[in-house]
């Protein structure tokens, strides 16, 4: 779903495919830092990752390394497939991406771990890098492979704006769901739980209320940033940031409200589509 929406052009199909993988390979891992993983084994999980070495999992357990395997394999195949297409190699800013993303994850399996909580801002910005949202947008910028040379490439890794805003909005509306959704696995904590513990006396009521109108500001700024011109991106990727921004209500819904019924009915009908395309 999020491949489909964010590129829509029917001749992306390729990219969507591609693009697929590693968002899958965030939420496989985002769940092992969430639920799965002791603090030791995250520790030599992130570990592996950052000296993209996997001799260095040996002691981990087998779910552990399928899914570092399945990370490294993934990683070189879509670079492969990159520069056979484009001619640019992006396995270094695809692995840097992977190592930000694992230790994000980290800090805060170790904040929770601990019984810590961090300043709201603290949070928010381990947050952003924890959303998965650069790791997404990385890949895709080299999966169009449109405007890629040094300058951008350098641009792109380092969070720009337009990465940095879309990763805000995601984090703050997914934290708005997982404070209000007493069913959700796994204990990562949220921004809306840090900055109510910062201030003592302020309603629930009133820090969500907060959190909402962060939330109105990136968007501002987000668009600020694809309306502005001229642009490092090109428009593709440039309308791809904004497409991500705009699934998030609909990918984040954590309760029976419409937006999720929505959800439900646009699988149902993709599915009946792919279906009706298979050869009989």
């Amino acid at each position: 779903m999020w491949s489909i929406s964010v590129l829509a052009d029917p001749n992306l199909s390729e990219q969507r495919v591609d693009l697929t993988r590693p968002i899958s390979l965030v939420y496989i891992i985002d769940d092992i830092f969430d639920l799965h993983g002791t603090l030791d084994d995250l520790s030599v999980f992130t570990e592996a990752v950052n000296e993209w070495d996997f001799t260095a999992a040996n002691q981990l357990p087998e779910s552990m390394k399928i899914s570092l395997k399945a990370l490294f394999d993934t990683t070189e195949s879509i670079s492969t497939n990159i520069f056979e297409k484009h001619g640019w190699n992006p396995i270094e800013s695809l692995q840097k991406s992977w190592k930000k993303l694992c230790n994000a994850f980290l800090v805060e399996a170790k904040w929770f771990a601990h019984g810590e909580f961090p300043k709201s801002e603290e949070y928010l910005r381990n947050g952003i890098v924890s959303s998965g949202v650069h790791v997404i947008l990385v890949h895709m910028f080299f999966l169009l492979g449109q405007g890629v040379n040094k300058e951008t490439v350098d641009f792109v890794d380092g969070f720009p704006p337009i990465i940095t805003l879309t990763a805000m909005i995601l984090r703050l509306w997914d934290d708005l769901g997982t404070a209000k959704d007493e069913n959700q696995d796994g204990n990562d904590g949220s921004y809306l739980e840090c900055y109510t513990r910062e201030h003592s006396n302020m309603t629930v009521e009133r820090a969500r209320e907060h959190v909402s109108q962060l939330i109105s500001d990136a968007w501002k700024k987000l668009n600020r940033e694809c309306l502005s011109r001229p642009s490092p991106f090109s428009s593709i990727f440039t309308k791809a940031c904004l497409n991500v921004a705009r699934m998030i209500p609909l990918m984040y819904s954590y309760d029976d409200s419409p937006s999720q019924e929505s959800l439900k009915e646009l699988m149902r009908s993709l599915a009946a589509h792919l279906e009706g395309q298979q050869p009989h």
